[in-house]
């Protein structure tokens, strides 16, 4: 089961999974988008493959998504669905405030737990969450806070379920080439960035060999690992006026 299905990261892990003999279960906001990807994936032929439409940021358009996929045994899910909205946070309406915090962290954790409903004997569980998630991010707040939070839940419930068949792990990656927005954003930041910034393949082949590994988090790319390491030994005060300065002036919604 792969949500986002619709997005760039969420078609790269349904063609891998698809290439390897998954049956797969699709879910993305477009249903014309789904109809595409399905019959795209199917020229390969391999498994069996079933799209359902839903904004998981909607609870009744999930309900209705678990009744369609009901009564089937999921042996993986994988939470791609995200909003990468960067602005800051007094340019923000209620609107979008609820939509950023449902679908990069309730909706992820209401999946999960139907997942775990339908479980077959081994379930494993991969969330996409942000090396974003790991610092407090001024002008970036709503979304570093909700990866922040979807990477305490999925190491807590590592913790929870271990020894049980089930595993969870959470994935952070930096940037990714996705979107035409998103690459000219990564290009405007400098070499650094550019250097750091990974290709949609290698983010999800890295991605499916932490899941299958049982790793509880990977971080993708050593040049995050190390960003990650190097920022750690800052003080925080430090961390967030450079934070604040360096993204004062960005503005990216899609969505």
């Amino acid at each position: 089961m792969i949500t986002g299905a619709t997005g760039v990261l969420g078609r790269e892990f349904a063609r891998q999974c698809y290439a390897r003999g998954d049956n797969l279960l699709l879910t993305g906001r477009s249903a014309e988008k789904l109809e595409t990807l399905k019959e795209r994936l199917s020229v390969s032929g391999g498994g069996d493959i079933r799209v359902f439409a839903a904004d998981l940021a909607d609870e009744a358009q999930r309900e209705n998504m678990y009744a369609a996929f009901g009564g089937l045994e999921i042996s993986c899910l994988i939470n791609v669905a995200g909003a990468d909205i960067q602005k800051p946070f007094s340019e923000y309406t209620q609107q979008k405030l609820t939509f950023q915090t449902r679908v990069n962290f309730e909706a992820a954790v209401s999946c999960t737990a139907f997942a775990l409903s339908q479980r077959a004997d081994r379930l494993r569980i991969l969330n996409i969450s942000s090396v974003c998630g790991e610092c407090p991010m001024p002008n970036f707040a709503v979304y570093s806070a909700a990866k922040g939070a979807l990477t305490s839940f999925s190491k807590a419930i590592a913790a929870e379920y271990r020894g049980s068949g089930v595993t969870v792990t959470v994935v952070l990656p930096g940037s990714v080439y996705t979107r035409d927005d998103v690459k000219e954003y990564i290009s405007s930041l400098g070499a650094w960035a550019k250097f750091a910034a990974k290709q949609p393949d290698f983010v999800v082949r890295k991605s499916l060999k932490a899941t299958e590994r049982g790793k509880s988090c990977a971080v993708i790319g050593w040049a995050n690992r190390l960003v990650l390491a190097l920022s750690g030994m800052l003080p925080e005060g430090l961390r967030l006026r450079v934070i604040a300065r360096k993204w004062a002036h960005t503005r990216k919604d899609a969505f």
